[in-house]
C-alpha cells in the first residue's frame, strides 16, 4: 500500500446523486484501500447511503452543502450563482487548496469546465485544456482527445492536446515515447484542414517527448494504430458518441440473433463465456470518465447516467492519474517544448 490518496466527489453530481456516489466508493476502496474520501454534499442524503457502508465510512470526510448544480444549467450561471457553495466548486476546491489529489463529478460538463477552468487555471504554456477518453482498441487502449471541451482547436492548441495525451499515455500505460497521431480525413500530408496540416508540420519536426505517426483516419483509432490520437472536441465528441451508440448497437443486434430460435438460443448457452468477454469490452462502465487535461490539478468527469460499477471506474481513473504525478510531468513538458520554441524563433 503506498502513500494515502485523497479524492474529492461530488456527491450531488449526476441522475442519481449519492445513490450511485456512496457505493461507487466503496468498490473503488476495495480496490485501492489506500483511498480516503471527502464526500461533498447533501449530509442529510449523504450519510444514510453511507451507514451502508462501514469501511467506506471510516476512510470518508463528509462535507456539507445544500447547493448543487443543475445538470441544464449554462456554464455562466453555474459558475456566477454555484461558484462558492456548490458541491461541485467544493470538490475543485479541495483540489486547488491541495486537500485532495484529485476531484471527480458526474455532474454538469460545461459547468464542471468552467468552474474547474476558474478555480484551478491552466498550465502555464497551455491555451485551453481538453477531455481525454480512453478508447478500447482490438488488443488494448488508447486515448482520444479532445472529446468535448473545444468545439474547434488550432494548430498550437493541437500541439499542445498531443502533449497532455503523451503525458497521460506515459501515465497510465507506462510508456516512455507514446505514439500520437492526428485524427484527419485521410493518411496524405495534403488532406485536411490547415490548422491539422500545420499542428502536423510542428508535430514531425519538434523534438517532443512522443513519436509522431502522421495521419490516421476513424477507423485507425479501434485498431489501435497509436497510443493517442488528437482531434477537436466537437470531432472528439461525435466519434466518441457514435462508437458507443455502435457498440449498444451491436449487442442489441446479438441478442436479436441468439434469440430468434431454439438452436440459436442452445449456441448462445454454449458460447456465453465468449459473449460475456465481448460485453464486457464493449461495456462503456469499464472505461467511464473523461480527465480534464491541461489544468493545475486532477479533474475527472464521469457518464452523468452511469451506475456504481461506471462511476467507480472514473475513481480508477482519478487514482491513477493521481499517483502517476501526470501534472508535474505535464507542466515540465510543456515548459520544455516552449523553451524550444522560443530558442528556434531566436536562432
Amino acid at each position: 500500500m503506498g502513500a494515502p490518496v485523497t479524492i474529492a466527489l461530488d456527491a450531488m453530481g449526476g441522475d442519481h446523486g449519492p445513490s450511485v456516489v456512496i457505493p461507487a466508493a466503496a468498490i473503488a476502496l476495495v480496490r485501492h484501500p489506500d483511498l480516503h474520501f471527502l464526500l461533498v454534499g447533501d449530509a442529510a442524503r449523504i450519510e444514510p447511503v453511507l451507514a451502508a457502508h462501514p469501511a467506506l465510512a471510516a476512510k470518508s470526510t463528509v462535507i456539507h452543502t445544500d447547493v448543487a448544480v443543475a445538470m441544464d444549467a449554462k456554464p455562466s450561471q453555474a459558475l456566477r450563482k454555484g461558484r462558492w457553495r456548490s458541491s461541485m466548486w467544493l470538490a475543485l476546491e479541495a483540489v486547488r487548496d491541495a486537500r485532495a489529489e484529485a476531484a471527480v463529478s458526474a455532474g454538469n460538463t460545461g459547468a464542471l469546465m468552467a468552474m474547474a477552468k476558474f478555480c484551478l487555471k491552466t498550465i502555464q504554456g497551455i491555451d485551453r485544456p481538453a477531455i481525454a477518453a480512453i478508447w478500447p482498441t482490438v488488443d488494448a487502449e488508447c486515448i482520444v482527445l479532445d472529446v468535448g471541451a473545444n468545439v474547434g482547436a488550432e494548430a498550437r492548441q493541437l500541439v499542445e492536446f498531443a502533449l497532455m495525451g503523451a503525458a497521460m499515455a506515459r501515465a497510465l500505460f507506462g510508456l516512455e515515447r507514446p505514439s500520437v497521431g492526428l485524427l484527419n480525413i485521410g493518411v496524405e500530408e495534403i488532406k485536411g484542414l490547415d490548422q491539422i496540416r500545420e499542428a502536423a508540420a510542428v508535430l514531425k519536426d519538434a523534438p517532443l517527448p512522443m513519436r509522431y505517426h502522421g495521419f490516421v483516419e476513424g477507423d485507425d483509432v479501434g485498431q489501435g494504430v497509436v497510443d493517442v490520437v488528437v482531434t477537436d472536441g466537437y470531432t472528439g465528441n461525435v466519434a466518441l458518441k457514435t462508437a458507443e451508440g455502435t457498440a449498444k448497437q451491436i449487442g442489441q443486434y446479438l441478442r436479436a440473433a441468439m434469440g430468434r430460435s431454439l438452436l440459436a438460443r442452445l449456441g448462445a448457452v454454449l458460447a456465453q463465456g465468449a459473449f460475456r468477454a465481448l460485453r464486457d469490452k464493449l461495456d462503456p462502465r469499464q472505461l467511464n470518465g473523461g480527465i480534464f487535461l491541461g489544468l493545475n490539478g486532477i479533474v475527472v468527469k464521469s457518464h452523468g447516467g452511469t451506475d456504481a460499477t461506471g462511476f467507480a471506474s472514473a475513481i480508477d481513473l482519478a487514482y491513477d492519474m493521481a499517483s502517476s504525478g501526470v501534472v508535474k510531468r505535464l507542466a515540465s513538458d510543456v515548459a520544455g517544448f516552449h523553451a524550444k520554441l522560443e530558442l528556434e524563433g531566436a536562432a
